[in-house]
């Protein structure tokens, strides 16, 4: 069926269109002469506040009849000759409007009273008639009563109607039917939605989409996201291969249960293959330089709840360049950028001042700006040439004045500086270089009017130092991907989607928007009046949404110019491609194996030369490997208690070991004795670590302390009592510990699951963290020091940024983690189920998960130039592993 031209975009906000009928208009004019010129084909449009009538002559207007304007609906009574039929609608309303002649989008056309005739060719007229005259009743009550009565009509009309099972395959089984809205950009469209075994079905109640059903296959969705839809947790977005015929759907439910519900249904498919993408992988790609600062704002907005479907919660991107009346822009001169530490409405102290006057008069709840910087309003300012017929929607079928649209980029941030009402942000369509600014330009030839200067609207006037809108385009994508804004992006995230977002740190930012704009602050399902609730509904669309909060500490730092970045790969002369077989390897290749304990593993270590592996187990033995000739070269038995960590001294042959019965031992590998020992703790030793640069050994204890031992290997003092420097507590037993690279800070991990960075200057804390309900077991720094990665029993892996504390990446695994190292871009982790997981931590993608193990990996090295990774474990045996690849 040809739908012609209506929309529903045609429509008042919220109403709903039921059906139509094919009908012959039959213009007031008409004469029993003039009927075969006048009479015009189309179809009529029955929705919940008005007729609309939709000509097949495109050259025709469509003609839209608000009930309320109407006087008179009945059937028509009159005795005309040119009518063989009296199946006649009659219409006399007081005003109507014409809209799309000649198809040509300008400003709806507002007409004085008429007479309306409409022949219907199929349907009974006295079967439209009540339904229409029942609607143009509803239009004539006060306008609470007149919701009411609307939605029992609609609760009515819709209650009838079910999913035809016809459309589903004979083998297919419904999993889950509910009703849901359609959410697209300023129009919902109800209709029922179905969960089969292998589909996803939505049959909408009336026939203004594409098909009668939309149909999305579930091993075609590739990503499910909960979203925030008039800040309640109503709604699901769907997303699908690019190739399918629905790539996408947003839909809204009609309440949290019922949304979370079939959530949770869909999820439990087997049919359905989700892409895998941790919430917090892509911050450390972006910390890492591997997506561009536009990918992580898109991505950020997305866990924000912000969606191009919904113009209430469009994506928002900051102002980044603040020189649009210069002739040249130098992206390296920090003058040229606008401050991202403020918002917006923060940049013009002048202007500021008189905003925190006016907000300190104020009674609660208190505001700084009564405007915010997302609304569909400004979304449709910037976006106006592109979608003229949106603003038409929204603005009952206006353009706004011309002096007030978007004429120039200049005027349009030299005004959100100085108004004391604009504190706009900006669309990702000004960094989007795909685009190429074609929502700048009027294509469509749209008559906006003319300026006050009688200059006509036509394309937004772009500044000096770019030659046209792609150039335009590319050059803020330059500024956005810059060194200067990506050292100050994450002051932005703060503010927009991070903890400066709201309470006291939004009142010390300046950033507090008026109360309706949060989340939380109204709940629209306790609001019985409708009316009350439909103007609070138009309040949040007028004042914008705050994003949700993602972030509850601040955001990290991107890097910049760092090694890590540029050159993440140390390549070894001797094997220029290690990298490569690490990236590209299929398994891992058992190079040797070593089963001389004859209890679990409990650490071991790789020479800095890659030819010897020292371990340490539970059967009191010390062993030493030979990696060239595959065999041990020493074995001692340390004392009668299990052993748990063991460390190589710098510039001399003494290996320190820690031992269950408290003690710190010092091993001669000369002499092949114990030369030295004292009773270090309360307590079992637990880890020890030692930082070569600043000369200090550290040990963890069960006594919930971590002892400082200094000058250990200097001056030739080798006496464990003499070198006691700090003991530093803690609340629960100390389980791990690890030095940055520079030795300038130690992390120490606790049973109770607390991690402390502690300062190595003076040994003062730096940061604590609760990050985890249960044991932390290993702790590895990243090369550059900044984040901190962390196994834990509870299995979950994360990465924090040492800085904020904030987790830039995290998993949960199959099993617990008992032990990790971190060298370069390869982070290895052995765990309680003998796997072994090899990460390359620069791309976040997981490069091998294999069985390495019959138990416990308890311990791991990596060799200091990454050509093999050592493992320990409870199974008693140390292997030995290098990565294999089809050219191996």
């Amino acid at each position: 069926m040809d739908r012609g031209r209506f929309s529903l975009l045609q429509l008042d906000p919220g109403e709903i269109y039921f059906e139509d009928y094919s009908a012959i208009f039959i213009p007031p004019d008409t004469t029993p002469k003039t009927y075969d010129v006048k009479k015009q084909d189309g179809r009529l449009k029955m929705c919940s506040k008005s007729l609309v009538f939709d000509p097949k002559d495109i050259n025709k207007p469509m003609i839209k009849i608000q009930l309320k304007d109407c006087v008179i609906i009945e059937q028509w009574k009159g005795s005309a000759k040119f009518l063989q039929s009296n199946n006649v609608l009659s219409v006399n309303c007081r005003e109507y409007i014409e809209m799309l002649e000649r198809n040509i989008i300008a400003p709806y056309q507002f007409k004085d009273s008429a007479n309306f005739l409409f022949l219907l060719n199929y349907a009974n007229i006295m079967n439209c008639l009540p339904q229409i005259c029942q609607l143009h009743r509803a239009s004539t009550l006060p306008a609470a009563e007149q919701a009411d009565m609307i939605a029992t009509i609609v609760h009515s009309r819709q209650a009838r109607v079910s999913f035809n099972p016809l459309w589903l395959d004979l083998y297919e089984k419904i999993v889950m039917e509910t009703q849901a809205d359609k959410v697209t950009p300023l129009v919902v469209n109800p209709g029922r939605i179905l969960l089969s075994t292998s589909r996803l079905c939505f049959q909408p109640y009336n026939n203004i989409e594409q098909y009668p059903v939309l149909k999305i296959d579930l091993n075609s969705i590739k990503r499910i996201v909960k979203r925030r839809f008039l800040l309640q947790q109503i709604g699901l977005e769907i997303y699908s291969n690019e190739n399918s015929s629905n790539p996408h759907i947003y839909l809204s439910f009609k309440n949290q249960k019922l949304r979370d519900e079939f959530y949770d249904n869909l999820l439990q498919q087997p049919e359905l293959k989700l892409n895998e993408i941790e919430q917090d992988v892509m911050t450390l790609q972006w910390q890492n330089g591997i997506i561009s600062n536009y990918e992580y704002l898109l991505y950020i907005n997305s866990l924000g709840d912000r969606t191009i479907n919904d113009l209430t919660q469009y994506p928002v991107f900051p102002w980044i360049i603040s020189n649009y009346s210069g002739e040249k822009l130098d992206l390296n001169d920090p003058e040229n950028f606008r401050d991202l530490s403020k918002p917006i409405g923060a940049l013009n102290e002048l202007r500021l001042g008189r905003l925190l006057e006016r907000y300190n008069e104020m009674s609660h709840p208190k505001f700084m700006y009564g405007s915010h910087y997302s609304t569909p309003g400004f979304v449709l300012y910037y976006l106006a040439r592109q979608y003229p017929h949106y603003v038409l929607c929204l603005q009952s079928g206006r353009f706004d004045h011309p002096d007030r649209m978007f004429n120039s980029v200049a005027d349009a941030f030299k005004n959100c500086q100085t108004n004391m009402s604009d504190f706009k942000e900006l669309i990702p369509e000004f960094y989007d270089i795909s685009q190429e600014g074609k929502f700048l330009v009027n294509n469509m030839g749209i008559n906006f009017g003319y300026r006050h200067n009688n200059v006509k609207v036509g394309d937004v006037e772009l500044p000096h130092w770019t030659n046209g809108p792609k150039h335009f385009i590319e050059k803020l994508r330059d500024a956005l991907e810059s060194d200067v804004a990506s050292k100050n992006l994450h002051k932005w995230i703060d503010l927009i989607f991070g903890y400066k977002q709201k309470g006291e740190e939004a009142v010390k930012a300046n950033n507090l928007f008026y109360h309706l704009c949060y989340e939380g602050n109204v709940d629209l399902d306790s609001i019985i009046d409708l009316n009350e609730r439909h103007a609070l509904e138009v309040q949040i669309m007028e004042f914008g949404q705050i994003p949700k909060q993602v972030f509850k500490v601040p955001h990290p730092q991107r890097k910049v110019g760092l090694k890590l970045l540029t050159e993440p790969y140390q390549i070894t002369q001797d094997d220029p491609k290690l990298e490569d077989k690490w990236k590209t390897m299929t398994n891992l290749c058992l190079q040797t194996s070593f089963n001389s304990h004859k209890n679990t593993v409990s650490h071991i270590f790789i020479s800095d030369d890659g030819t010897r592996i020292t371990s340490v187990g539970y059967d009191s033995k010390l062993k030493v490997f030979s990696l060239p000739q595959n065999k041990q070269t020493r074995s001692a038995n340390i004392g009668n208690m299990p052993l748990s960590s063991c460390i190589q001294l710098p510039n001399i042959n003494v290996l320190v070991i820690g031992s269950w019965d408290n003690q710190i031992l010092l091993y001669d590998l000369d002499y092949g004795k114990v030369k030295e020992s004292v009773l270090a703790h309360e307590d079992a030793i637990t880890c020890m670590s030692f930082a070569s640069k600043i000369n200090l050994l550290v040990s963890g204890s069960g006594d919930c302390t971590v002892k400082i031992w200094k000058g250990l290997n200097s001056d030739g003092i080798i006496k464990p009592i003499q070198c006691l420097h700090k003991q530093i507590d803690h609340n629960s037993q100390v389980t791990c510990l690890c030095f940055d690279r520079e030795n300038k800070y130690l992390a120490v991990g606790t049973e109770d699951g607390e991690i402390y960075v502690w300062e190595t200057t003076n040994f003062t804390l730096f940061k604590k963290y609760d990050k985890h309900c249960s044991s932390i077991r290993a702790l590895s720094y990243s090369p550059e020091g900044l984040k901190l990665a962390i196994g834990s029993s509870d299995k979950l892996f994360q990465i924090i940024d040492v800085n904020t504390g904030m987790p830039v990446f995290s998993k949960t695994l199959k099993s617990s983690i008992s032990s990790l190292k971190w060298n370069e871009f390869l982070l290895v982790l052995g765990c309680d189920d003998g796997g072994l997981s090899i990460w390359d931590i620069f791309e976040v993608k997981l490069l091998l998960e294999v069985k390495a193990h019959s138990d416990v990996i308890k311990t791991l090295d990596i060799s200091l130039e990454r050509e093999f990774i050592a493992t320990g474990s409870q199974d008693r045996v140390i292997k030995v592993w290098k990565p294999k690849t089809n050219n191996l």
